[in-house]
């Protein structure tokens, strides 16, 4: 029978189990926060394993260099940003239009708003989004990874907006591919001033401006 040194001698030559999704969500997470403090530039292998509290051989098993590291974390921007938009898409699509007690318009909100930087995480995802879609337009292997971006927010914006046209909620005469533009460019406008300069775009007033437009597009009573 094994003596207590030696169980505790055994279990030190003993291979660690290492659980692949908690070290890639571990390793994601760093990255995040090494492109809010750093840059996209200041991600680099040994920074990502220093943050994360790894050896960079462990970072290395994932990634083979700065290009393959950031279009993993560019996924996985899109991949938690789009988990979230689904729920609210869901709910806004389960309800029944001529339930009173659904307020349509309070879950429209909430879906546009998973796009705007209005509590912590949300910042720390559009810094990182401004990060890769300034490095796309020098960098072509970035390009349609941003490009999707983009093209997802605009086709969750332009579905809300025909859904809402077809109940009844706006004018018929809308024209939902420019209005999808519109509040497109809109909600990035409000995104990109709100982490550059929050002092002047504070949260209450990105919630107005943000209702204040879906009002102008009200069907009128």
């Amino acid at each position: 029978m094994l003596n207590q040194a030696s169980m505790s001698m055994l279990k030190r030559c003993m291979p660690k189990v290492v659980n692949p999704e908690a070290r890639r969500l571990a390793v994601t997470e760093a990255v995040f926060r090494v492109i809010c403090r750093d840059g996209l530039e200041g991600a680099t292998l040994r920074n990502i394993a220093e943050e994360a509290g790894l050896a960079i051989g462990s970072v290395r098993h994932y990634f083979t260099g700065h290009t393959d590291l950031t279009v993993f974390a560019l996924a996985a921007l899109r991949d938690r940003v789009t988990a979230r938009i689904l729920g609210h898409v869901e709910r806004l699509l389960s309800a029944d239009p001529a339930d009173p007690t659904v307020d349509q318009r309070a879950e429209v909100e909430k879906l546009l708003a998973e796009f705007l930087p209005l509590d912590e995480q949300r910042r720390q995802e559009t810094v990182v989004w401004l990060e890769f879609v300034t490095a796309a337009r020098t960098r072509p292997e970035l390009q349609g990874h941003a490009r999707e971006l983009y093209d997802g927010m605009r086709m969750v914006v332009g579905r809300v907006l025909d859904r809402a046209r077809r109940i009844g909620r706006l004018c018929d005469d809308l024209d939902i591919a420019v209005e999808s533009e519109r509040l497109s460019a809109l909600l990035d406008g409000l995104a990109m001033n709100a982490v550059l300069q929050p002092d002047r775009l504070p949260l209450d007033m990105i919630h107005r401006i943000l209702a204040g437009h879906l009002d102008s597009l009200k069907e009128p009573s």
